[in-house]
């Protein structure tokens, strides 16, 4: 897959407090007159600091299915049903662009409505949704088979691959498909803990 993979700049993991004054409360409209809630700026800050929390680990890859990591990756949400059902997952290899599977059509509605996405990065997919769906079904090899040629192709095959919270049936066919599965969700906190960077920048 030929991906033209975005370069993250220092700007693009700044957060830019200023600590000295008190933090303005922004409106939620956007308005010509002053700088508000610039949102690609937030994708980029996301992806910036979860990029660099995976250069900075052993990990090759983080396979997210939390769906407060897959929003922080892809800015992407669904409704508050999926909240509970491992239903929806985010790849994110270090040399490439998020990967995101969802259904059908909400990966058909990211192709048109989440430009910052690469078209070809949003996949349908279903496994297990919490045991609804038997692995017998073999929805769980497919897509485990799918998840390891992606990340051989961008080059991570041999390192290990950070997982946040996942059903056991999928964890083994993970592994079934030659991928090395690790505890991922200390480079999670890494790449997402806004609140105990700014704590530390105060």
């Amino acid at each position: 897959m030929d991906q033209t993979v975005r370069k993250i700049s220092a700007e693009d993991i700044n957060p830019r407090h200023n600590w000295g004054r008190a933090l303005p409360s922004l409106g939620i409209n956007g308005v010509d007159f002053e700088e508000r809630v610039d949102y690609r700026r937030l994708h980029r800050y996301r992806l910036g600091r979860a990029k660099q929390a995976l250069e900075n680990s052993e990990l090759g890859a983080l396979l997210v299915f939390d769906v407060n990591n897959i929003r922080y990756l892809t800015s992407t949400k669904i409704g508050e049903w999926e909240r509970d059902k491992l239903c929806r997952w985010t790849l994110l290899t270090r040399t490439g662009e998020p990967i995101l599977w969802d259904f059908g059509s909400a990966a058909v509605h990211h192709k048109l409505y989440a430009p910052w996405l690469l078209p070809e990065n949003c996949k349908a997919g279903l496994i297990g949704m919490r045991g609804m769906v038997d692995p017998k079904f073999g929805l769980m090899a497919k897509h485990s088979k799918e998840i390891a040629a992606l990340i051989k192709e961008a080059g991570c095959g041999d390192m290990p691959i950070g997982v946040d919270i996942i059903e056991p049936p999928m964890m083994f066919e993970l592994q079934k498909a030659g991928l090395n599965i690790v505890d991922g969700q200390q480079q999670d906190v890494a790449a997402s803990d806004y609140l105990s960077e700014a704590i530390r920048l105060r």
